[in-house]
């Protein structure tokens, strides 16, 4: 039996893949934002076959430190994470992206936001307000989210953010079946297929040249496009 802990303790996932320069700085500013707001947490980085010392960086900034051996991709790294928060009892979870766009006082916002409404799934959206994100970036953005609504339905301003928050009951009944980025829009699917709510807040996007060199291309939304168009046509005609 999982034994559940109090309200305030929370789970934050954040899938790594060579960000050994980078994940320490994460790490220590989330715990930083979530305990300045009276938050225990616990931070999982999930180091997805890095080939740098990404998950040594982790474990020294204070986190619990899963290793994938082999890269799985951004789908499998997330769900290894919420499965063991899920696993271990905590009642909410966030992930947020390991290269540093996502402000720790925007987890710590979303929490608030989930504990005060009836929702299972929350998106954190940057196209609420796309302040600080280039052109290209809210044209790939946006062209996703107008693909997510046309296959599944599902209205979201930014399909594709990484900053997301999850019910307790969306760690026990939400589940995927792609292991790449195009896991983001399936989430959303899956989410709508069981009934989950989903609902969006606005958050600020932190792009570096670092972050900038780490994040998809929007090249790479046509292998996404693909990927979901074949999934949803064998499922229909399944």
């Amino acid at each position: 039996m999982l034994k559940f802990r109090k309200k305030d303790e929370v789970a934050i996932v954040i899938p790594a893949y060579n960000e050994s320069t980078q994940i320490a700085t994460v790490v220590k500013g989330v715990q930083k934002s979530l305990k300045r707001a009276k938050f225990a947490c616990t931070v999982i980085v999930v180091d997805d076959g890095s080939k740098d010392e990404t998950a040594v960086a982790a474990k020294k900034a204070g986190a619990v430190v899963i290793r994938h051996i082999l890269n799985t991709g951004a789908g499998g790294a997330t769900a290894t994470g919420l499965s063991y928060a899920e696993q271990n009892g905590f009642l909410m979870a966030a992930t947020m992206d390991a290269d540093g766009q996502h402000d720790p006082s925007d987890v710590v916002a979303g929490f608030k936001v989930l504990s005060e409404q009836n929702t299972d799934l929350l998106i954190g959206s940057r196209l609420i307000d796309s302040k600080g994100m280039s052109r290209v970036k809210v044209l790939g953005n946006r062209g996703l989210s107008f693909i997510t609504y046309m296959l599944f339905g599902i209205n979201s301003t930014d399909s594709q953010s990484g900053l997301r928050i999850f019910s307790r009951q969306a760690l026990e009944q939400l589940r995927w079946k792609t292991s790449g980025y195009e896991f983001c829009s399936e989430m959303l699917w899956r989410a709508k297929q069981i009934g989950l709510t989903i609902d969006e807040y606005p958050i600020k996007a932190i792009y570096t040249d670092y972050s900038k060199a780490k994040g998809q291309n929007n090249w790479n939304a046509v292998n996404i496009i693909k990927s979901l168009l074949k999934r949803r046509v064998s499922e229909l005609l399944g």
